[in-house]
């Protein structure tokens, strides 16, 4: 239980673990709802960066993990795990410290994500700035 009083269910658990070890989800978005973290939306393997993008809401806070693949300069094939906390500029304020003060703790619940980026517009989660930060 954080701080915010903010419980997370076990499905968000459940559905990350299956991402991370088995890789058969793409991504997995996150809400709030009613003092507990729920899974929102599941990507499957198909799904690309585009559709996870689409699938954020243009004025409500999210979580969100994004397994990227990508090639190395030394052309290794490489993945790695994205948390995205999304803030967006149109969200309403109580909505937005509610998500702020709960991330680390429902972060630290999902254990293996290596990279992780605050958005407010989609512009700071673009593909570009995705793949300069998984190299």
């Amino acid at each position: 239980m954080a701080a915010s009083g903010m419980a997370v269910s076990d499905e968000c658990k459940l559905k990350f673990l299956e991402l991370k070890a088995k890789r058969n989800h793409r991504y997995i978005i996150f809400k709030i709802e009613i003092q507990q973290v729920v899974v929102e939306k599941v990507g499957t393997k198909e799904e690309t960066y585009d559709d996870f993008a689409a699938s954020l809401p243009a004025d409500e806070c999210r979580y969100a993990v994004f397994d990227f693949d990508f090639t190395t300069v030394e052309n290794c094939q490489k993945s790695k795990i994205f948390f995205i906390a999304w803030s967006p500029d149109t969200s309403k304020v109580r909505m937005k410290m509610v998500y702020a003060s709960s991330k680390d703790r429902f972060k630290r619940e999902l254990d293996g994500t290596q990279v992780e980026l605050q958005a407010t517009d989609p512009s700071e989660i673009s593909l570009d700035i995705i793949k300069s930060r998984a190299l």
